[in-house]
């Protein structure tokens, strides 16, 4: 997958693109163990909302991931298996993402915030034989142990204690830092996801390890050709959803570049701090987040050091105001990503490279994206129609569209129509150079849902 900075046309682009995925691989490998060699290298720094900051290289990563992945595998942890992660962003949560992914197990990501009925939905639903819980989600999940017999051990995180808790820590302290990676195809499960949903429950998408490499053509273009020197990246989204995993955590270290991981809730002015002190220059932030910044501090960089190079948000459209301050008080142009659990994020802006009118989004290379009727016939420019995406693109499979929804073939079958289309549900028209607009009561782009790792809706 390659877009450089001096590609041709963005027509050029689409129909010259190509994914050239390799047959094996693994999502653990290539965040972090291919960049573990370098022990100098910076992969996070984390800072908690009592003050306490921690910096962590690559190497760290790996090394500790290894040591979580000779622990998990003690406890009868087996390819395949679902390992559920309910934590706030911290250290422990990126390295459970790597050490489950390098076993061949899949990771359960779920918001440290669910309440009981939604944790034991998620869980009961995915059979996870292990959780790993913060001291936030374990009271919750000790009261529904009960109805759970599949779930057999559970680990805790900082403060979290209790009986039958086995801790963090005291489990890794002997443990191994040597580990052996178990072999994965691209194709192979890697996580299973839970999106909610406008009526009933929330339905598992399972997600491949190839999955990653499908995010990037959309990381790259969304911030402006990702990554450039003294990049850094910070997102408000927690790593339990979409927008945290496949926006934020993994194609940024996947680039082997470093990001910032707060753990506490969302304050404006904080917020800025933490882009002043860390220095950050790529950002994530949801409309809610970016609306209580303006409101909190119209005038930033009469108070903070602000050096921003691009920032990218994702649900509902941001809107001309927020577009219009970022602009002006915060020098950089925000992107607007497009996408769902199922296809993880296919369409969208790139500002600096093609510049489309407000309220539009374009395919990113490498997604065949279309507006088309129910029988999945593509409909004609300006018509409208449902918005759709393709299970394949210039001859290849799409990486990044799911795998299925989790022990539901029937469900997965009726989601796709004609030769591969997967409706959105989103309603929109096409015109003559292949921007879509909204056409289901949006003004502005497309409402994609409440993604569940966004802190700000709690």
């Amino acid at each position: 997958m390659d877009i450089g900075v001096q590609s041709a046309s963005y027509e050029d682009l689409c129909r010259s693109f190509r994914w050239q995925l390799a047959e094996q691989y693994n999502i653990g490998r290539d965040v972090c163990g291919r960049w573990a060699d370098d022990r100098s290298r910076f992969a996070l720094y984390f800072e908690d909302e009592n003050g306490f900051t921690s910096a962590h290289t690559f190497w760290d990563i790996q090394r500790e991931a290894n040591r979580l992945s000779n622990v998990l595998a003690a406890l009868g942890t087996l390819p395949g298996d679902r390992v559920a992660i309910a934590l706030a962003p911290c250290p422990q949560a990126a390295i459970a993402h790597v050490a489950t992914y390098q076993m061949g197990a899949l990771t359960v990501p779920l918001a440290s915030f669910l309440t009981p009925d939604a944790l034991e939905h998620r869980l009961g639903d995915s059979a996870a034989h292990l959780a790993i819980v913060d001291e936030g989600t374990w009271p919750r999940l000790f009261s529904l142990r009960e109805r759970l017999p599949q779930l057999r051990h559970v680990i805790g995180v900082g403060a979290a204690v209790g009986h039958g808790l086995r801790m963090w820590a005291e489990l890794l302290e002997h443990a191994s830092p040597h580990y052996t990676p178990r072999p994965t195809l691209a194709r192979d499960p890697a996580m299973l996801l839970y999106a909610s949903r406008a009526s009933g429950r929330p339905r598992g998408v399972l997600m491949a390890q190839g999955t990653l490499i499908g995010s990037l053509s959309a990381y790259v273009s969304a911030h402006d050709f990702f990554p450039q020197p003294r990049d850094l990246f910070w997102s408000s989204t927690d790593w339990a959803g979409a927008a945290g995993l496949w926006a934020g955590l993994l194609p940024t270290w996947h680039f082997g570049m470093p990001l910032l991981a707060y753990n506490g809730s969302f304050d404006a002015d904080k917020a800025f701090s933490l882009i002043d002190r860390y220095g950050v220059r790529n950002l994530l932030l949801s409309r809610a987040a970016l609306w209580a910044m303006k409101e909190s501090m119209p005038e930033p960089r009469a108070t903070y050091d602000v050096d921003l190079r691009s920032m990218v948000s994702v649900g509902e459209s941001i809107g001309s105001e927020i577009r219009q301050w970022t602009r002006e008080k915060l020098g950089v142009t925000v992107n607007e990503l497009f996408g769902q659990t199922e296809t993880t994020y296919v369409a969208g802006t790139g500002a600096s490279r093609w510049p489309i009118a407000p309220g539009s989004a374009r395919a990113y290379p490498g997604h065949r994206v279309a507006v088309v009727d129910r029988q999945g016939n593509v409909l004609p420019n300006g018509e409208i129609g449902e918005l759709a995406v393709n299970r394949r693109c210039n001859g290849e499979d799409d990486p990044a569209m799911m795998l299925g929804y989790w022990q539901d073939r029937a469900a997965t079958e009726v989601s796709f129509v004609g030769d591969g289309w997967y409706l959105t549900g989103c309603l929109a028209t096409c015109d003559d150079v292949g921007n879509f607009r909204s056409e289901g009561g949006q003004t502005d782009v497309f409402h994609i849902g409440r993604d569940e790792s966004d802190r700000m809706a709690r």
